[in-house]
């Protein structure tokens, strides 16, 4: 009887172990092991919950709100016609991008016209609790557009989004990592709610 004891010690705290270290193979393996001794299974840790967002149709009739963008609080509305985030040049300029070393090479329509604009990567865009890395977006020339606009760049990495009455609600996926980046390797195709 000692023996068994023993033995049942030494693979809990050979588990223990396995949890601490944090190997998710490892753990899935001492998860079996112990169901197998005691009968029974093991509870897994419930993934955290998708982040969400919910932004109110302002009486201008556009969704607008304040992002991060690589750290720095900054006006924008959702535009879904956009395939992409834009920024206004004075907005680049304000978060520390260098907007005099951009090459303005991409031809671009907006509500004011035609204008040019150049291609960046945005270190993090949050969006409330909603944090996307490495967000491909536009950044206009000077005085060209009043107002940033978060697009598809952004959107087409969520779980979904949609609007219903007057509120657009944005939904990430859930973290099944403990860490708050809902990026790409969780991904699944979007959903659209209308």
């Amino acid at each position: 009887m000692t023996r068994i004891l023993l033995v049942i010690l030494l693979l809990m705290a050979t588990a223990g172990a396995v949890v601490a270290y944090g190997d998710p193979d490892q753990i899935a393996l001492a998860r079996q092991n112990l169901t197998q001794i005691f009968g029974r299974s093991i509870a897994t840790p419930a993934a955290a919950p998708a982040p969400a967002v919910q932004i109110v149709r302002s009486q201008g009739g556009e969704f607008a709100f304040r992002a991060k963008i690589n750290g720095v609080s900054a006006p924008m509305v959702i535009d879904t016609g956009a395939t992409s985030v834009v920024l206004t040049w004075e907005t680049a300029k304000a978060i520390g991008l260098p907007t005099d070393m951009l090459e303005y090479n991409v031809d671009l329509e907006t509500a004011g016209g035609h204008t040019k604009a150049a291609r960046l990567t945005l270190d993090r865009l949050a969006v409330g609790k909603l944090v996307e890395k490495s967000v491909p977006a536009l950044v206009v020339q000077r005085g060209q557009m009043k107002t940033n606009l978060l697009g598809m760049s952004f959107l087409d990495r969520l779980e979904s989004w949609g609007v219903r009455s007057d509120t657009l609600s944005l939904t990430g996926y859930p973290d099944v990592t403990g860490s708050i980046n809902t990026s790409a390797r969780h991904r699944r195709p979007r959903t659209v709610v209308d």
